[in-house]
């Protein structure tokens, strides 16, 4: 895990890169690169790459970066992990490569010089890279299947710059930083900024599953290889045919070999451990897989001390009935107020999550661990948020109203004050995005709804920004054509509130303190043993998922209803608003980080 940054002067007219520029970048990014940093800039000039490492697999020299390879033939830099990259450095040699170092960074040298551009197609694991192909005079960049890993890109005439930060192309200083209208709007909306966008209008993110070709003539249109929602598709409820017995075997052979392949590193590989069925399922599987049990790295608040919503204890249940060492902290809201200055700086693209994260990574930290696995996708997978059950009864509902939407409009014109006093302004949107899965899954996740966000930004770029989102549209897209209510909720699930927050969150938070996260249930292999479940008799559940494991976990985790650590948090956050004489809410919290980043 590490920081990638690079400036590529393609146009004719365009100066080449300075030093000062790549190192301002690279630098900013210190916390994500630790043990070691790189530079590279090719004999004109006009191309460098800029590295900061968190050493994870091979250690030694030999797995620095930026690496290149067969004469200064090709050059990389890459953030992420590959976990099948054993199987692909017996591929290669297999095809008469030969190797110098033990890192998963090599095998992607020779996958490309192999297989060009379609090497993605091979690769499991988290990944944003870029390839200085010298003969073909241009540069090839990469993204993983599920956007686990960011990969941003700024562009001005003649020139682009990439990075794994917004705030390290800021600090290049070469951009211009006019507001990307659908950024802004997009926050407001959903709490996070969707993906593709910036606050910026230069700088874009690359799409999950999609690669990029630059040369030049500068950079191509994106191709994606792979469509998250096409794989739920094609694989959604073709398994009808086994039995449940047979269903639930593949289950647990798919979990042992995502946690298997998750495992692989040079240095130790921690459990975040809460009470959860995600996180004492993945410390279960991992002792078994490995033979002995992993650190088990437990958040615990002080504020629910001598409660039920206290995690510790059964969280400390569960790692000593495997053998776990368990390595817990606990956190207070004092805390929160004299980390919340590095908390914002650490947060490069704005978002109302992610401090649970932040904090438990801080653990991971000062108990000296750099690797820790989290049981992140796991609800988007197995159906634990209350939208699996909610979105589908309201669309079946209101459907009626869809094709009168002149009577959707008319209540919520009438209503929308009344309902903002009584109880929640969306209650006066069901009638009118109520009945399509898009509308009613951007009901129940907006930070704001679409009529009050001329409240919060100017009007022209409400309407603006709205009309390059398209968000209904975007919504419809990722869930049309599938057979059940699991894999339309799950394809939205995945590729909105997972991707663009939980795992941006994760990213920031966790590379605030140095510490690469690994989320076994975001796998592509994992997918595809899992999908093929869905709209079957036996459709996975995360009590399913918990009984996985041979040693069983105990029943008080199995039937525990699902909770999480939302609410201490919410009450520091209220609590730093009211302080600050803000608006007392998410709402508030939202506004001030925003302001924050939005004016850095």
């Amino acid at each position: 895990m590490c920081g990638i940054v690079g400036v590529y002067s393609f146009g004719r007219e365009s100066d080449p890169v300075e030093e000062d520029v790549l190192v301002r970048a690279r630098d900013s990014m210190s916390s994500r690169g630790p043990d070691g940093f790189g530079k590279w800039f090719s004999k004109d000039r006009r191309v460098a790459f800029g590295h900061r490492r968190l050493a994870i697999i091979d250690l030694s020299p030999d797995g620095a970066q930026p690496m290149n390879l067969e004469e200064d033939r090709l050059w990389i830099t890459f953030n992420g992990e590959i976990y099948n990259y054993k199987e692909l450095q017996a591929l290669v040699i297999s095809k008469g490569r030969k190797l110098r170092s033990n890192s998963d960074t090599e095998v992607l040298l020779h996958l490309y010089a192999l297989y060009g551009e379609s090497m993605c197609e091979r690769l499991r694991g988290m990944f944003a890279l870029a390839i200085w192909d010298e003969n073909r005079q241009g540069m090839f960049l990469a993204r993983d299947q599920f956007g686990i890993k960011p990969l941003y890109i700024g562009r001005r005439a003649g020139q682009i710059v990439f990075s794994s930060q917004v705030k390290s192309i800021l600090a290049a200083g070469i951009l211009d930083q006019s507001p990307d209208s659908a950024g802004h709007v997009g926050f407001f909306l959903w709490g996070n900024l969707p993906q593709n966008h910036t606050l910026y209008r230069d700088i874009q993110e690359l799409p999950a599953g999609h690669t990029l070709w630059i040369d030049a003539r500068g950079p191509r249109e994106a191709k994606q290889y792979f469509d998250l929602s096409e794989q739920i598709r094609s694989l959604e409820g073709t398994c009808k045919s086994r039995s449940s017995l047979e269903s639930a075997e593949s289950l647990r052979v798919a979990v042992l070999d995502t946690v298997s392949h998750h495992f692989v590193a040079d240095v130790p590989v921690g459990v975040f451990l809460s009470a959860g069925k995600d996180s004492t399922t993945l410390l279960a599987t991992a002792t078994e897989v490995l033979g002995s049990p992993p650190n088990a790295i437990t958040l615990g608040f002080e504020e629910f001390v001598g409660t039920p919503n206290d995690e510790v204890p059964l969280a400390a249940q569960v790692a000593h009935q495997y053998g776990a060492k368990h390595l817990l902290m606990r956190v207070v809201g004092s805390d929160f107020r004299q980390d919340l200055g590095h908390i914002l700086r650490s947060m490069d693209q704005p978002s109302v999550d992610g401090l649970n994260t932040y904090y438990v990574s801080k653990v991971t930290n000062q108990m000296g661990m750099k690797v820790a696995l989290s049981g992140l996708g796991g609800d988007e997978i197995f159906g634990g948020y209350p939208s699996f059950d909610q979105i589908p009864k309201l669309v079946r509902g209101v459907r009626f109203a869809k094709n009168l939407p002149w009577l959707g409009k008319g209540f919520r014109i009438v209503t929308a004050r009344v309902m903002e006093s009584m109880t929640s302004p969306k209650y006066a949107g069901l009638l009118e995005y109520g009945g399509t899965y898009g509308g009613a899954y951007m009901l129940r996740y907006g930070l704001f709804c679409p009529w009050e966000l001329p409240s919060v930004l100017d009007p022209d770029m409400v309407r603006e920004g709205w009309n390059v989102l398209s968000p209904l549209m975007r919504l419809e897209k990722m869930s049309e054509n599938m057979k059940c209510d699991r894999s339309r909720i799950c394809a939205l699930e995945m590729q909105m509130f997972m991707r663009n927050r939980l795992l941006r969150d994760s990213d920031w938070a966790s590379m605030a303190h140095s510490v690469e996260i690994r989320v076994p249930f975001v796998d592509r292999e994992f997918l595809s043993a899992v999908a093929p479940l869905f709209g079957t008799a036996f459709e996975p559940t995360k009590t399913d998922l918990a009984r996985v494991p041979l040693l069983p976990l105990p029943e008080e985790v199995i039937n525990r209803p699902k909770t999480g650590f939302s609410v201490p948090v919410r009450e520091w956050i209220l609590g730093e608003m009211n302080e600050c004489g803000g608006e007392r809410s998410l709402r508030g919290w939202a506004r001030m980080v925003y302001k924050d980043l939005a004016g850095s």
